[in-house]
């Protein structure tokens, strides 16, 4: 891993904390780091869920221009499969995520949010895809997630105009979920998935594979994918303990371990 990005672990909460300021600027080194931070995430069993944060000034507003401007063609060959990866690591998370956005969350930047579960925003953030204003389109997932997220014709109003929205237009259009102030940023953001820490992880994480996948396959085939998952969890020890736990005393948290 690299400075710029860190894992921090507190509580059972995984932190992805972008640290390169002052505007978070997404360059190679950060790519790779969030590459390798979502997969520390995934792989550690005393990380529940995962919080992405650029700090209370900044989320991130966007990729390092000066690293691309004097890149040619063969080398955005090269390296555009390095833009998609990172984005593709953290939306393939296996376990609950959420954005924590301050500032700006711009081109990349908001294609890092838009990889997330969640977002919550600060009420005086500002979001958008604006890669048209350089000539380029968005190339970390920008025009396919939002669009999966906000609806064809609100993304392409922001992809094609490349405008920045407020945080209380995002909330309107369902860009962002929650808002707040911005010095309640993280701590929202934390509360939002607290309560999957000591939860069934591999039920949460059927959960979440089987939404994402079926969102971009037919009805009868997400069915599939469904069922297929259902059936797997009965070979986990928290679907024991759920079950017995429900028979013997009804209501409560049944005390899970995550196996």
């Amino acid at each position: 891993m690299t400075d710029l990005v860190r894992l921090e672990v507190e509580g059972g909460i995984g932190t992805i904390r972008l640290d390169r300021p002052p505007m978070n600027a997404l360059n190679a080194e950060i790519q790779h780091g969030l590459v390798a931070a979502c997969r520390e995430a995934a792989e550690r069993r005393d990380v529940a869920a995962v919080v992405v944060y650029g700090g209370e000034k900044v989320f991130a507003a966007g990729a390092d221009i000066k690293e691309m401007e004097t890149m040619s063609y063969t080398d955005m060959v090269d390296h555009s499969a390095l833009l998609q990866d990172f984005t593709k690591a953290l939306a393939g998370l296996p376990k609950p995520t959420v954005a924590a956005v301050t500032g700006y969350a711009l081109g990349g930047g908001c294609e890092v949010a838009l990889a997330c579960d969640w977002r919550v925003a600060a009420d005086d953030a500002k979001l958008g895809q604006p890669e048209i204003t350089l000539g380029i389109i968005p190339g970390a997932g920008g025009t396919q997630r939002l669009a999966r997220l906000v609806g064809p014709a609100k993304a392409k109003d922001l992809v094609f105009s490349g405008r920045f929205v407020d945080a209380q237009e995002a909330l309107a259009i369902g860009l962002v979920d929650r808002v707040v102030p911005a010095a309640e940023v993280y701590a929202t953001a934390r509360g939002l998935v607290e309560r999957y820490v000591g939860g069934p992880a591999y039920a949460v994480r059927a959960a979440k594979e089987a939404i994402d996948r079926g969102l971009e396959v037919d009805l009868e085939t997400g069915l599939e994918i469904e069922r297929t998952l259902f059936a797997g969890l009965f070979a986990t020890r928290d679907r024991a303990t759920g079950m017995r736990h429900f028979v013997d005393k009804g209501k409560g948290p049944a005390p899970f371990e995550g196996a």
